[in-house]
């Protein structure tokens, strides 16, 4: 007997292949009836004897890009329908549905790129359902052609009968194309020139101008390349020449490039590549991966001067395996692929853009005609070495903007838009009890990256039909996201008790307990550089009871003086004369007369004024400044090019297989603090006995691993409680991270930190929307 069934999908089931799996599956099991994508997901209506089992197969079996988060489906009167069609979209006002992140080549479409034989042979934008742009091209939903950025592109009628068969792997692809009919890829010389053979003879276009491209690369060229999100800035990573050319054009200082090999044998001709890892470089996200560097190896010291590690990506677009795979001679064990961008800019995503801005960078340019609608750079990821598990650095290009589930905010209709902090920003909005993580945004210091905020907002809120009654900022007044979150609500009608402010460190611990769905309290410890404090001070070593909807500061590090403020985050040598200062007072320079050799002794003298006179110098808890300080006491480094670079050499120097530790104090009070002076004092003592910097270096770790089981532990035998999260910027040190969390569960603690979202301050919008809503359920 024939039963007929209404089936609504909600989740990723747009841009994935979801029709066309529907389509055929519907013929496996005879069914007759419809479906289509609407502003919510995909609605089938279906007949037949076996409607249970497809459904059945549907939930047990969905295309592998997709992810079904909801499927309800009611009993209808049987009707008579012909055969099973896949209708035209359907857009309802107000409805919303996910949209999927882009997605690297599939290994059947390399195949035929690659293949001489393939009407796509070297065609660098193949793509199919399975594979290819998404959230970079998507204007609007649903998700079809004439909503991207594919929609000027009419195709042709080899393109178009692949699109209307259910039987071929290009079945509903809406960026599909070719070279007749789709986007193209052409050489430009510096200044905007269109390269051509040579006078009235065709211009460099597609494989032509790739082929050029490498030819260019291989002597040595910095190529401005277009790619899927955004503009890469190449060179050949061997090449010692064009790596320094190319830091020194960019201003990039010694913050390490990231760089892109043909195939996982060139990667771990390079680094040590764990299993975990060589699955995160070949998988279909394909994110810079932090790995150990084999030493030596074929990579210029100028990629990642004074780092241990290399940040490795495998190709995963065409053009990208064409630079490494085309019809010509040689290849490139690796190339630099560094964001287009200049420094603390968002990257750049138009071609008129690109000659503009990178014109002073690049020799050469390889542009295309397929605009991108949404930049989004290359994700970092990082494989944690206790549990194996995946840590996401910087989530975007593969993971943005996938929805992570909010649980415990059942009931609430509200939406909320937290506004992240001012570096390494994202913003968050929740809708449907999910949190929409906007990509990496960067840091909220200049013009550009607060349009680029916006612009992403106005997409992400349009997209999924999101209407924010409910807006979270940091604490900071000062912060641009910040101002404008205040500037939003104000614009939009929003009252001021739902202009909710998130203390910063409370946001690292929420953003923990959103992402695992911890409720009750938990040990928070929130470990970075700096954020604002509830008391209005510079915060940054912290721990605290902390539940959702609120905290209650327990113990941080000791207060020091940050001389010059952001001076001394530039300048480490300022703070480490800061600890140095606290621990021997007027006898600093007799105790510590290697400071004399080193600096000049007027500004030594003038910081030190400032120190005792209280002039521009506010006191800090900050961990990450006590890192500097340690990283400079030790001469590893005075003056930092980039955020963190101090504590990332201090992390670099450390002896494996050193278990010592240095001595500290805790004061008690009501808010008690650990007392730094005795570890600093015995770090000069070694320094001074000859004990080398990596065995110090390792012994400080240690140090600061004790202090964080030490103070849980005195806050388990007060408050009874077991688990720990842990945050912050300074948890991206794994050799710390590591040993904190190792030393916890030793002592019976269950520990609690960031994976899916990043430890630094990309992760704290997620915090702030988890504790938004929260106290929007205290406002009830």
């Amino acid at each position: 007997m024939d039963n007929r069934r209404q089936i609504h999908i909600r989740g990723i089931v747009q841009g994935v292949g979801f029709r066309p799996f529907i389509y055929n599956l519907a013929a496996k099991f005879n069914l007759k009836g419809f479906c289509f994508n609407d502003s919510e997901g995909v609605t089938i209506d279906v007949v037949g004897e076996a409607v249970d089992e497809f459904i059945d197969e549907i939930k047990a079996s969905p295309p592998p890009l997709s992810r079904i988060d909801n499927l309800t489906a009611k009993n209808l009167p049987p009707v008579a329908y012909s055969g099973f069609t896949i209708k035209e979209s359907v857009s309802s006002r107000g409805k919303s549905t996910f949209i999927s992140p882009d997605v690297c080549i599939c290994p059947e479409c390399l195949e035929e790129l690659l293949d001489p034989s393939d009407r796509r042979y070297v065609y660098p934008f193949i793509n199919c359902t399975n594979c290819g742009p998404r959230y970079s091209i998507v204007r609007n939903i649903p998700y079809d052609r004439p909503n991207t950025t594919m929609a000027p592109f009419r195709m042709c009628p080899e393109c178009e009968k692949e699109y209307r068969d259910p039987a071929n792997r290009r079945f509903h692809a809406e960026p599909n194309g070719c070279e007749v009919c789709g986007p193209g890829v052409w050489f430009v010389e510096k200044g905007g020139r269109q390269k051509s053979y040579g006078e009235g003879k065709d211009p460099l276009v597609n494989h032509k101008a790739i082929t050029h491209v490498r030819k260019l690369l291989k002597d040595g060229a910095i190529v401005a390349i277009k790619g899927l999100g955004g503009f890469h800035l190449a060179c050949d990573a061997t090449n010692s020449e064009a790596v320094e050319k190319l830091r020194e054009r960019k201003r990039r200082s010694n913050k390490p490039f990231a760089i892109m090999c043909p195939d996982i044998n060139a990667v771990e001709s390079l680094c040590h590549v764990s299993d975990e890892e060589r699955d995160i470089l070949a998988g279909r996200v394909r994110p810079i991966v932090i790995l150990k560097k084999r030493m030596p190896n074929a990579v210029a010291e100028a990629v990642s001067p004074n780092n241990n590690n290399l940040g490795v990506m495998l190709p995963y677009t065409p053009l990208h395996y064409l630079l490494f795979f085309g019809p010509a001679e040689g290849s490139f064990a690796a190339l630099v692929m560094t964001s287009g961008n200049l420094s603390e800019e968002p990257i750049v995503i138009s071609n008129e853009e690109a000659i503009e801005r990178l014109n002073k960078i690049a020799d050469h340019f390889l542009l295309h005609d397929r605009d991108i609608y949404m930049r989004v750079d290359d994700s970092i990821v990082r494989v944690e070495g206790r549990s194996r598990a995946k840590v996401v650095l910087r989530r975007a290009r593969g993971y943005a903007p996938e929805a992570l589930e909010m649980p415990g905010i059942e009931g609430l209709t509200e939406e909320v838009l937290a506004c992240g902090g001012e570096l390494k920003n994202t913003f968050c909005l929740t809708k449907d009890e999910k949190a929409i993580l906007s990509q990496h945004i960067g840091d909220m210091e200049n013009f550009e990256t607060l349009e680029f905020f916006k612009e992403s907002l106005k997409n992400l809120t349009n997209t999924y039909k999101v209407n924010p009654t409910v807006v979270a900022h940091d604490l900071h007044p000062d912060h641009l996201s910040t101002v404008f979150a205040k500037d939003y609500a104000s614009s939009n009608g929003i009252p001021a008790e739902r202009l909710i402010p998130v203390q910063h460190h409370h946001a690292h611990v929420a953003s923990v307990m959103a992402e695992h769905g911890l409720r009750g309290e938990v040990i928070g410890v929130a470990f970075d550089g700096t954020g604002y404090g509830a008391d209005g001070g510079v915060w940054g070593g912290e721990f605290m009871l902390a539940k959702r909807h609120g905290f209650t500061r327990v113990a941080h590090l000791l207060n020091v003086p940050l001389p010059g403020g952001d001076m001394a985050v530039k300048e480490p040598w300022r703070m480490a004369l800061s600890y140095l200062h606290r621990a021997y007072g007027e006898r600093v320079f007799f105790e510590c007369p290697f400071f004399l050799e080193r600096l000049e002794k007027r500004k030594l003298n003038l910081v030190v004024s400032m120190i005792e006179k209280g002039i521009n110098s506010p006191l800090t808890s900050s961990a990450g400044r006590l890192f500097d300080a340690v990283a400079s006491i030790l001469e590893i480094r005075d003056e930092i090019t980039f955020e963190g670079e101090a504590a990332i050499e201090l992390e670099m120097r450390s002896a494996l297989g050193e278990d010592g530790h240095y001595p500290f104090d805790i004061v008690d009070g009501e808010v008690a603090q650990i007392d730094t002076r005795p570890l600093i004092k015995k770090v000069v003592e070694d320094l001074k006995g000859g004990v080398s910097v990596s065995v110090i270096s390792s012994k400080f770790h240690n140090t600061v691993k004790e202090i964080i089981i030490t103070v849980a532990k005195r806050i388990r035998d007060r408050e009874g409680l077991e688990r720990v999260a842990l945050s912050g910027g300074v948890f991206q040190n794994f050799l710390l991270l590591n040993s904190a969390v190792q030393g916890l569960e030793k002592e019976g603690f269950s520990v609690w930190t960031n994976q899916r979202v990043p430890p630094n301050d990309g992760g704290i919008s997620l915090g702030q929307a988890a504790v938004a809503m929260e106290k929007l359920k205290k406002l009830k």
